[in-house]
């Protein structure tokens, strides 16, 4: 899943060049550093805002943007090319704030101010953002998955660890793997903004899980036991008399792993009384005495 520039600035499809230089001037006062020192969230966020400005507010970046969609015009231009000409320490100036230096110091790359003397300043490279679908199943339990991402003109290959209990949205830094350094700078990082597959069986509120377990009637009335699928495989619980659809019953430790502990949350079986859609002679006559007896 890529980038929405638009979506980023909020603005539409269709909006003027004055509209979006507006709408970015808004968003970069409420967020620039220099506003909210400390805070990595409104960082993130002022360097998203940048970038999708440096992109629509450039007229052939736009219709190469709108031509191709992310992916496409992201294999096309290097974190280099979307700044190179972009007019954007000029905005930041008209607020008093620091242009080039801060720059360097978000992206990376060649912006740096030179050292005294007219040696360029080493320079951090530029952080990468990449959205990375991960299984429901490794999100909770963990587990490795494969990266290729394009790295400047080069395709990259990496094998990230994914902590046990991650949640959806959540960023991993992958640190050195960003953009090449500039004079000598550090490499920026790779930051994987995490998409939590959906799972057919089990679904998550917290740290807890809730699956649907099917009980049949007469179970429900009289009493029975299922079988619970959880992560760790099939668990038989006891299901008591007198059951109605929709009651949760809490199989305590069998949910998600908390982050900085080893505690788990619960899981919860939802259950639903089975209700045949056709029924033996059998099974109707029974009924039918039952139903006489009131029940």
């Amino acid at each position: 899943m890529g980038k929405d520039y638009y979506a980023v600035l909020g603005v539409a499809k269709d909006a003027a060049a004055e509209a979006i230089k507006k709408a970015y001037r808004k968003l970069a006062l409420k967020y620039h550093p220099d506003k909210n020192p400390g805070n990595s969230q409104a960082e993130e966020k002022f360097k998203e805002i940048t970038e999708a400005y440096a992109v629509l507010s450039d007229a052939d970046k736009r219709r190469q943007y709108d031509q191709f969609g992310d992916t496409g015009f992201h294999q096309r231009y290097s974190q280099d090319d979307i700044f190179r000409g972009a007019d954007i320490n000029s905005i930041f100036r008209e607020f008093g704030f620091g242009g080039d230096d801060l720059f360097s110091q978000l992206f990376g790359g060649g912006r740096g101010r030179a050292h005294p003397g007219g040696r360029p300043r080493p320079a951090k490279g530029q952080d990468y953002l990449m959205h990375l679908s991960v299984p429901f199943r490794t999100a909770i339990l963990g587990g490795e998955t494969r990266v290729d991402y394009r790295r400047e003109s080069q395709v990259e290959q990496l094998t990230v660890r994914i902590p046990p209990g991650v949640e959806n949205g959540q960023k991993l830094r992958v640190a050195g793997k960003g953009g090449h350094g500039a004079s000598g700078g550090p490499p920026g990082d790779l930051l994987l903004e995490l998409a939590i597959e959906a799972d057919s069986q089990f679904r998550r509120e917290g740290d807890d899980l809730l699956v649907t377990v099917e009980v049949p009637f007469s179970g429900a009335c009289l009493g029975t036991s299922a079988e619970v699928p959880t992560l760790e495989g099939p668990k038989r619980i006891k299901i008591p008399a007198g059951m109605t659809g929709g009651r949760k019953i809490r199989l305590r430790g069998f949910g998600v792993p908390m982050r900085g502990s080893k505690a788990k949350g619960d899981l919860y079986a939802i259950i639903i009384v089975s209700i045949p859609e056709q029924l033996t002679l059998a099974q109707e006559k029974l009924l039918a005495e039952l139903q006489e007896a009131g029940l």
